[in-house]
């Protein structure tokens, strides 16, 4: 038990002594002097906030492919005995062009029987004619005012009037036939595949290729009902000569160049789909081989492009930069003293390259953050040196300037300096 008591005894006495001085020290402790330096304000650029009237784009993107494709097909069936040179993959096909032609000789022999058969039938029509004649005369000698119809040889006389009737008709079906050994081109078209060649013998229905029209092409471009609102677009929608569609400007990278196209927006498809429950309109270009080309390059089917739908103008909309917008539509702008950083949400209508037109009401002269701002928060303080449209820098006042010996963190092209950014 000694022993026990000669151990914790000077340790329970370390440790009040211990307990005893951290009193005394922390009671007497010195106070911490307390800085009145705000936080370093980051010196940033900013561009004025405009109003300006801008056309409301759209853009989607597609795949061209012609409005008109056919299969090529006989109506008659027999050997082929000729083939266009033009009748090949690629080749270009005038309309009314013969693209192929069946034997006619066995079309040619029945326009001869059927000539043959139209002479005989003129002929019994001549002869029963005649007879008619004849059996009238008696009737009207011997007096007789309740004659039969077949005395007056009337139905006889309408069987070679049906006859011939019916002669005319196998004529006109042996030219038909004749004229149909030749196979044309419906329209301007160009060929996409060729599947016969001379003497191959074809039968009525047998494709013999595939030609589409050069005359149009259309693009089908999906949409959201966003995207059809701010084209002020319904629906249903087709144009009318009254009301033209709206004007589409298509691009794509065609041998190593960028081409653009212009066309319209024609109509809308007949529903939404049921998937990504978005709606196609029908953007069309007409003669993309010829005058609605670019350049040498032709608008063909196959091109994946990309359109930019020219909607209704918006007048007087709010712009800003486009380095202004960051995130999910944040607009970073210097709050009304132009001290400190105001992040607002908005809602952009449109942006590109070259700045943002948004829908919210944001006073005249206001001024937009273009400089990076890393880890942002409102109200963070900030140094603005307002970015004119001439290229000139003007410098925030005196009073908007930071406290002496303060320092500014300058961004977007300046170095860290005790007295602003220089760009």
């Amino acid at each position: 038990m000694r022993r026990i008591l000669a151990i914790l005894i000077p340790i329970v006495t370390l440790i009040v002594i211990g307990m005893v001085a951290f009193h005394f020290l922390d009671k007497f402790k010195p106070e911490t002097e307390k800085s009145d330096a705000l936080p370093q304000a980051l010196a940033v650029f900013a561009q004025q906030i405009e109003r300006r009237d801008f056309d409301s784009v759209v853009t989607a993107q597609g795949e061209v492919r012609p409005q008109i494709e056919i299969n090529v097909t006989p109506q008659v069936g027999g050997r082929i005995s000729f083939v266009s040179p033009n009748f090949v993959d690629g080749g270009f096909i005038p309309k009314g062009q013969i693209i192929a032609r069946i034997d006619k000789a066995d079309f040619e022999l029945a326009v001869v029987r059927a000539k043959s058969g139209v002479a005989a039938a003129q002929q019994r029509l001549a002869r029963e004619q005649a007879e008619a004649d004849l059996a009238l005369r008696d009737i009207q000698d011997l007096g007789l005012s309740d004659s039969s119809p077949l005395a007056r040889r009337e139905p006889q006389l309408a069987e070679a009037q049906a006859s011939l009737d019916s002669a005319y008709a196998q004529l006109s079906e042996a030219n038909l036939a004749l004229e149909r050994a030749a196979i044309r081109a419906p329209f301007d078209g160009r060929v996409r595949e060729k599947t016969v060649d001379i003497g191959q013998f074809v039968t009525p229905g047998q494709s013999l290729g595939r030609i589409f029209s050069t005359e149009i092409v259309e693009v089908a471009l999906p949409l959201t009902d966003a995207q059809m609102g701010q084209l002020g677009l319904p629906l249903a929608y087709s144009e009318t000569k009254a009301a033209p569609g709206p004007e589409v400007r298509f691009s794509a990278t065609v041998g190593g160049r960028v081409r653009n196209w212009t066309g319209r927006i024609t109509r809308t498809s007949a529903a939404l789909n049921a998937q990504s429950r978005l709606i196609n309109v029908f953007g069309v270009v007409e003669d993309p081989y010829g005058a609605g080309s670019s350049g040498d390059a032709p608008m063909a089917p196959g091109l994946f492009v990309t359109a930019s739908i020219i909607g209704d103008t918006v007048e007087d909309a709010i712009w800003a930069p486009r380095s202004a917008l960051r995130g999910d539509n944040d607009l970073y702008l210097a709050n009304d003293d132009k001290t400190a950083l105001s992040i607002r949400k908005v809602n952009v209508l449109y942006s590109d390259q070259t700045g943002a037109y948004i829908a919210d009401d944001i006073p005249q002269g206001s001024l937009a953050i273009t400089s990076p701002i890393p880890a942002a928060t409102n109200g963070m303080r900030l140094r603005i040196q307002e970015r004119l449209a001439d290229g000139t820098i003007l410098e925030p006042p005196k009073d908007k300037q930071p406290a002496d010996g303060e320092t500014a963190i300058a961004t977007g092209g300046g170095a860290s300096t005790s007295s602003g950014a220089s760009e």
